[in-house]
């Protein structure tokens, strides 16, 4: 399966939001600036903690902040949410690359969404210097996408030179 031959559908900032969150995040995003863009957010996902909107903005304000153990728990929660729709097992360490070739062709930028978010997690790890679990994710992401279209390949060549450096 080629992840780059697909026409974008489905997409999650397209989603219809109530107008509360899109509130909350219209503010956060004028907010961010002078620092204060958090709790808006926090706001938006108690309104709407399934939205990917939401979940999205928060991962991206944590990473910019440097928090990453709140980015991590962001997109964690957005694997779920995108793996349920694609039939996806709860743990990425399950899925197969017969499971990607099932997607549907209207999904296909859901699967990219996914992927991306598994990536994300293989990076925030290696941030956190959890090598051995972001090998295992970057190992998984190399797997489902032999033609190294999401770009966990270089990545995964970083983490295994980091760990075969002497400590």
């Amino acid at each position: 399966m080629d992840l780059l031959d697909f026409e974008a559908q489905d997409l999650y900032f397209e989603q219809p939001e109530l107008a509360a969150v899109t509130q909350l995040l219209q503010q956060a995003s004028s907010d961010y600036a002078d620092g204060t863009a958090e709790l808006p957010l926090l706001q938006a996902y108690f309104l709407a903690p399934q939205s990917l909107n939401v979940l999205v903005a928060l991962n991206r304000f944590y990473y910019h902040q440097h928090r990453l153990e709140e980015a991590l728990a962001a997109t964690e929660k957005a694997l779920v949410l995108i793996a349920e729709p694609l039939n996806f097992p709860t743990q990425w360490q399950r899925l197969t690359p017969e499971l990607l070739e099932q997607v549907a062709p209207e999904q296909l930028t859901r699967l990219r969404l996914y992927l991306f978010a598994l990536k994300s997690l293989g990076f925030l790890n290696m941030r956190l210097l959890r090598l051995a679990l972001s090998q295992r994710v970057f190992e998984k992401l190399v797997e489902l996408d032999d033609k190294d279209r999401i770009g966990a390949a270089g990545l995964l060549e970083l983490v295994k030179k980091r760990l075969a450096e002497p400590s």
